[in-house]
């Protein structure tokens, strides 16, 4: 890289930060309860991550990534969910270590976590942050939670960010995404591609899909985000009987494949699987790809509205608030 080009990134880059606001306050409460009117013990669900992880850039607790994960859960699962928020606005992969430790504590059914945003745009070596990233994965799965982890979303569709600093942004945020991919798969978790899920629609509608600050997601566009994630979700509580039978022309592929793919379509479930009973083959693991995402339905452009329903399982109000809720916590930061 030129000096010229090395100057006119950093000068770019300065120019984002300026443009894109510290968070001013912690995001809404969500931890608590979530379809109590199910009865029964509650499955735990603990989300880990950043700002997105924690809902910042919206005003309701119901329009949280978390409280849309925990109301789809309990209604597709006919249970209810109690649901801890252990994401830090501003995190890094290296804060999950801290998450962790809290999240053990309520011994989870279900981790749900997303990172990485942060390191990008603090230039995280992608082999430290996919390390930190697995050990946190593996710990969690250590007490018998089982994990779903959204990759690096794509930077590179943030207006702010302009070119050719959004082109570097895109080509790290990808990487990240792909490494992200392969050593949690490779820890015993699931992945969900967020990538430029949210791109298409940013550009469409800037003041609709993403909150005041152009950068995090409005409460339409952390719904789209759940109705990626929620399919997964389910499936990992839910798993299906053992596939020892299936064949290389049934889905499968290795998982350096299934990273890049998954990195070119948001919205891609990555997945162990088996063929003939066997976990790996020559080139590695196996893993099936799954194509998840959706666009929930429209709303009307009414900004007090609910956000946007995933699925008829989350229609209506009835229970998007949790009973109880405790202060969350968090820091001044980007992501």
């Amino acid at each position: 890289m030129t000096i010229a080009s090395a100057g006119l990134l950093i000068s770019q880059a300065e120019r984002a930060r300026r443009t894109i606001p510290l968070a001013e306050g912690p995001p809404p409460r969500a931890d608590g309860v979530f379809g109590a009117k199910f009865g029964g013990k509650p499955l735990v669900m603990a989300v880990l991550g950043d700002s997105i992880a924690a809902g910042y850039g919206v005003l309701r607790t119901r329009e949280t990534l978390g409280a849309l994960l925990a109301t789809g859960l309990s209604r597709r699962l006919r249970r209810p969910v109690r649901l801890h928020r252990f994401a830090v606005v501003g995190a890094i992969t290296d804060g999950l270590r801290h998450q962790l430790e809290d999240a053990l504590e309520v011994r989870p059914d279900l981790a749900v976590i997303l990172i990485g945003g942060n390191d990008v745009t603090k230039r995280t070596p992608v082999a430290v942050a996919s390390r930190q990233l697995a050990d946190t994965v593996r710990g969690l799965r250590g007490v018998g939670a089982e994990v779903v982890v959204g990759t690096c979303p794509d930077l590179g569709t943030i207006r702010p960010i302009k070119p050719p600093l959004r082109w570097l942004a895109r080509r790290w945020s990808r990487q990240l995404a792909e490494a992200q991919t392969i050593a949690v798969v490779e820890a015993g978790g699931r992945t969900v591609s967020l990538g430029d899920l949210l791109g298409p629609r940013f550009f469409a509608e800037p003041t609709r899909m993403f909150a005041w600050d152009h950068f995090h997601p409005s409460a339409d566009g952390y719904a789209v985000a759940a109705a990626a994630m929620l399919p997964t979700a389910v499936a990992a509580l839910v798993p299906s009987a053992p596939a020892s039978t299936l064949s290389l022309d049934q889905g499968v592929h290795t998982l350096a494949d299934a990273a890049q793919e998954a990195v070119r379509h948001a919205g891609t479930e990555v997945s162990a699987e088996q063929v003939a009973g066997r976990d790996r083959g020559p080139l590695g693991r196996w893993v099936r790809l799954r194509r998840l995402a959706v666009m929930p339905r429209q709303q009307t452009p009414d900004r007090d509205a609910p956000a946007v329903p995933l699925d008829e399982a989350l229609s209506g109000k009835g229970d998007m608030t949790p009973q109880e809720s405790t202060d969350g916590r968090g820091r001044d930061g980007m992501m």
